[in-house]
């Protein structure tokens, strides 16, 4: 492992808020490839003494190598189309490092997520093709991934009705819960269980949540065993209470973003539940913020808010420290990032927090229920509820 103080040569980067003069600030000098033979070295010696985006992925790199240094409780949030693209592999080394502690993603990701580990191919294809052709020959696209309809999709779609018929469940479930019970059931029967997503972080009790359960392949296929009377019935409400549950235990939080979307506000909503819900007294904002997307704020897009923006909301802890959004596509910088990390910090014991959820929620509820300002104004609903009560039932 390399030297893990993530500096390049000469001054350190500049604070944005105190960054009001020029004569103490790095020189950008050509750059020189020598030296930088290695990810991490490019990283430092390149991207970090360029400007642009290289600059914010360095910037982006050094964030998340601090937040692992400390006692951060990290969430990876995923959209986009990765896992077709074998994105797993790298999310399963950070999860191995004890780098990811929780994640959400849309159910789409994990549904093609189960392909490879049973061997049902995904190929590279290309973006430039008839695809009146390809419908015919029972052949799907994203972008340049060629994905077989019967070989592949309607396979895994067997694969999760004979895996969910073992799922054992005595009521509704988060999602973290199946995800957990359907990871078991790949590491158990699939070929090559190593590489999913799903079943690396069910090893390592990393809770997965999906922010719209029902927005997936995976979710249609649950309703053939709800059409024969044997549900397995998810409760996002669950979700939502686990996942600020999880933020309210940490001692600081951080979060990769890829993409945006769902998952990225799923996450970042877990602040103003605890502050604007429960009034709850922990610290306001996550810690560390690091997103990887192409959107535009100007359009109405980039998933909700700029990191800056998200401060006024209270879901970041500060508009300009410890956040860096990287506007480029993710199929390139997340493996950088990752690589960054893989090479530059030491392994973390992982946070286990699948564990440790039924802990974290009764902590939360205990706390709530015995909070003097929730009750206040729950007592106010109630008088008003009364009262709209009394009117309704009047002759």
């Amino acid at each position: 492992m390399a030297d893990n103080q993530h500096n390049c040569p000469g001054p350190p980067p500049a604070d944005p808020v105190e960054a009001v003069r020029t004569d103490h600030l790095p020189m950008i000098d050509p750059l020189l490839l020598d030296g930088a033979e290695e990810v991490a070295d490019l990283i430092d010696k390149v991207y970090a003494r360029s400007g642009y985006n290289a600059r914010r992925l360095a910037e982006a790199a050094h964030i998340f190598s601090r937040m692992l240094e400390h006692d951060t409780t990290v969430c990876l949030t995923l959209a986009g189309a990765m896992t077709p693209i074998g994105m797993s592999g790298i999310i399963n080394s950070l999860i191995r490092a004890g780098f990811i502690d929780c994640i959400i993603s849309t159910g789409a990701n994990l549904y093609h997520d189960m392909h490879r580990p049973f061997g049902r191919p995904m190929v590279q294809g290309h973006f430039a093709v008839d695809d009146d052709k390809l419908a015919d020959k029972g052949v799907a696209r994203i972008y340049d991934v060629f994905i077989e309809d019967k070989d592949t999709l309607m396979a895994t779609d067997k694969i999760i009705l004979e895996t969910v018929e073992r799922i054992k469940h005595d009521g509704p479930m988060s999602t973290a819960d199946f995800h957990h019970a359907l990871g078991q059931a790949i590491g158990d029967s699939a070929q090559r269980p190593e590489w999913s997503l799903l079943a690396t972080a069910a090893e390592h009790d990393v809770p997965i949540y999906t922010s719209s359960p029902g927005d997936s392949t995976i979710a249609m296929n649950l309703v053939i065993p709800h059409l024969f009377d044997a549900p397995i019935q998810l409760d996002p409400l669950r979700d939502v209470i686990e996942t600020a549950a999880i933020v309210r235990a940490a001692t600081r939080n951080g979060v990769i973003v890829v993409g945006g979307g769902s998952p990225k506000n799923f996450y970042f909503q877990t602040q103003p539940m605890l502050h604007q819900i429960f009034m709850d007294d922990s610290p306001v904002g996550h810690d560390y913020v690091i997103q990887l997307g192409t959107d535009a704020p100007h359009w109405g897009g980039l998933s909700g808010a700029t990191l800056s923006e998200a401060r006024s909301w209270g879901k970041v802890a500060d508009a300009f420290r410890n956040n860096a959004m990287v506007y480029s596509c993710a199929s390139l910088t997340l493996p950088l990032l990752a690589q960054y990390v893989l090479v530059r910090n030491q392994r973390r014991a992982s946070k286990q927090l699948y564990r440790k959820l039924e802990a974290f929620t009764q902590s939360l509820y205990d706390v709530a229920r015995n909070n003097p300002r929730l009750h206040r104004i729950l007592d106010k609903y109630r008088e008003r509820y009364e009262a709209l009560k009394t009117v309704s039932n009047a002759p």
